[in-house]
């Protein structure tokens, strides 16, 4: 960050859509401790920080006579944990924008805290409404976008409020920069061999990324849900598995794309079959091509274990993006936590990984894993734009 910021109100866009219990309780406070480092720098610098984030999708979950569940997605729940975390008291305001925010905000005076109401309680904010932005806007003198999270949305809070700042009076976050920092390490000049692994349940979520990737890596790996439709596609007999049968003929492309471009293309040589989508469902270990009728793979088997990790134990720059299997039972998770812990090896030999994602983040975490890997991303669908090549709006706005 090299705006100036002492004696200024600083309006901060954070990323706290963090799990909240019935009892409204945070679950998983991982965003927010993100937050702090940002947060704390400004405090330093002696600002006044206005927080400005959404949580959830009120106006798309609203009650049953239609208006707004205030009591669930209300950013007051997060004002004490916040207040913990930073020391120091944190102050709410029940709105973003109108008369309470502004004289909460002119009151602010350096080194306090302001945490506005939830920006998607307004319905301009996804709309990418200029007044709403503009409205945002006023309350500060400097803005900082941390939420890289949000970044690939214009919306109001995240892109629209930058046109109302010079360059001398907005910036990114510390996050923000990381986030940017490390994604563009292993797109621009990564250190080779270079290998990608990629999961999750469709080929058509992962389209432009698996182009992407073959374009520019030297080996792609291919597990998960999205597996079974490269095995169809090439004669294999995949039972019940997980099949986008419109898509056969693209992914006969995608392999000769890779072909073409001399990309190793790894998929799956074996699988965990199971008779049934369920936790305790039987299973056994079959060839890709030779899943039995009425079963389905929910998993890579031992010997593509072998072959993943290998190629990842070779790697001098590594990008995983989604699961091997369906993780979250535990009979399926050991090709997920296999990749988990080669890549986690292959950091501490020296190569360099990105993971992104929320289930691939999810597994490094359960793990123990996170702090073994050298950048782990905030931002899943973020990330996932960034590594197709696409320019995030939230990134642009700070540029431009």
């Amino acid at each position: 960050m090299n705006v100036e910021v002492h004696n200024k109100k600083v309006l901060v866009r954070v990323d706290f859509n963090v799990p909240l219990n019935k009892e409204h309780l945070i679950t998983d406070d991982t965003r927010m401790r993100k937050a702090l480092p940002t947060i704390n720098k400004l405090l330093e610098e002696g600002a006044a920080i206005i927080l400005m984030s959404h949580l959830g999708r009120p106006l798309k979950n609203r009650m049953a006579d239609g208006s707004i569940n205030i009591k669930k997605y209300t950013l007051r729940h997060l004002a004490p944990h916040l207040s913990d975390l930073l020391g120091r008291p944190v102050q709410f305001t029940n709105s973003c924008i109108g008369s309470y925010a502004v004289k909460a905000a002119d009151k602010l005076k350096p080194g306090e805290v302001l945490l506005l109401e939830n920006t998607r309680f307004n319905e301009g904010e996804t709309k990418g409404d200029e007044a709403f932005a503009k409205a945002l806007s006023e309350l500060g003198d400097v803005y900082i976008n941390d939420a890289f999270g949000t970044a690939h949305r214009a919306h109001a809070s995240t892109t629209v409020i930058a046109r109302y700042f010079d360059k001398d009076h907005k910036d990114f976050g510390l996050l923000m920069e990381s986030e940017i920092l490390n994604a563009e390490k292993v797109l621009n000049n990564p250190r080779r061999p270079l290998v990608a692994i990629t999961g999750g349940a469709k080929v058509s979520d992962k389209l432009l990324l698996l182009e992407k990737l073959i374009d520019f890596a030297d080996t792609v790996i291919i597990g998960g849900g999205m597996a079974y439709t490269f095995f169809k596609a090439q004669g294999g007999n995949i039972g019940d598995s997980l099949c986008e049968d419109d898509k056969l003929d693209l992914v006969l492309q995608l392999m000769a794309q890779a072909k073409e471009k001399g990309t190793t293309l790894l998929l799956p040589v074996d699988n965990v079959a199971a008779d049934r989508f369920h936790r305790d469902a039987n299973t056994r270990i079959v060839s890709s091509m030779e899943i039995p009728e009425h079963w389905m793979g929910l998993d890579i088997g031992p010997k593509s274990i072998d072959i993943f990790t290998s190629a990842v134990l070779k790697a001098e720059s590594i990008i995983w993006n989604g699961p091997m299997g369906v993780f979250e039972f535990q009979k399926f998770a050991a090709g997920t936590n296999a990749i988990a812990q080669a890549i986690a090896d292959a950091t501490q030999r020296g190569a360099f990984s990105l993971i992104g994602g929320g289930d691939s983040v999810a597994a490094l975490t359960q793990m123990g894993l996170a702090d073994q890997v050298s950048h782990v991303s905030t931002g899943g669908g973020a990330m996932l734009e960034f590594l197709e090549g696409k320019e995030l709006p939230g990134i642009k706005a700070i540029r431009t």
